[in-house]
Formats: structure tokens, C-alpha cells, sequence
């Protein structure tokens, strides 16, 4: 059974609520991303995948200016 009952084909882009496509007979899929729940039981799972608890992690993610110098890049401008 389909968890998402909107489905859109991978071939023609057109919707509906077949895993087939009614006009072209290609597969479909799920329009849009599963709806998110606080009470996900698979979080603690993902995390361990992507290794979000892994110092390195942290430190890779992108940061932005500080304060003073997004001030003085406007007054630049």
C-alpha cells in the first residue's frame, strides 16, 4: 500500500492517485515528502547514519559573518 495517496509521474509530471500513470502508463511517485512528527521513532537512527554526533559534524556545517562584519559589508556598499 502506498503511504502517500497523491502521486506524480516520473515521465509526463502529471498527477493523481495511481502508482501507474493513467495517461502515458509510466511509474509514479510520491508528490510530496512525508509529513514530519515530533514523535519520529527513527530520528535517533538518521542521526547515527549521517554521524551527527560526531564532532567533525558540527564543525563542517557553514557559518555565517559575525555581526560587525555583515555591518561593515553594507555600509560598503
Amino acid at each position: 500500500m502506498v503511504r502517500q495517496r497523491m502521486q506524480q509521474c516520473l515521465s509526463c509530471g502529471k498527477f493523481s492517485l495511481k502508482i501507474e500513470c493513467p495517461s502515458c502508463g509510466e511509474r509514479a511517485q510520491a508528490a510530496a515528502p512525508l509529513k514530519w512528527s515530533p514523535e519520529d521513532h527513527r530520528a535517533g537512527l538518521r542521526r547515527k547514519m549521517k554521524q551527527v554526533e560526531v564532532k567533525q559534524w558540527a564543525e563542517s556545517l557553514p557559518t555565517l559573518p559575525s555581526l560587525e562584519t555583515m555591518q561593515n559589508m553594507e555600509e560598503e556598499e
